[in-house]
């Protein structure tokens, strides 16, 4: 398969299957930036994760409602941004876990 249509691929199952995606992608590629672009999407999936519960818990005392707000909305933005590049054909990499891998 083209490296690009798998990019796209793994940054769209962020809809609809966004960890079995990117491990089947990671295991069954031979291509270094593909396997780099599911580790990605599988952390940035974990950690956004993580940061909808705690901000969800904060929200209870109105302290986090902003926080939850964003990170809900990064969940469904980030994902199409990296559609949009893998398109382009253009190098991207995830906020906060991009400089990770």
């Amino acid at each position: 398969m083209d490296t690009k249509w798998s990019k796209v691929i793994i940054h769209a199952s962020a809809f609809f299957a966004p960890f079995l995606v990117p491990i089947l992608f990671f295991l069954i590629s031979s291509d270094e930036e593909v396997k780099s672009i599911s580790v990605q999407a599988l952390l940035f999936q974990i950690v956004m994760g993580i940061l909808i519960v705690i901000a969800g818990i904060f929200s209870l005392l109105l302290i986090g409602l902003p926080f939850l707000l964003i990170f809900i909305a990064m969940v469904y933005i980030v994902p199409i941004i990296g559609i949009v590049k893998a398109f382009s054909d253009i190098p991207w990499r995830y906020p906060i876990v991009g400089r990770w891998v």
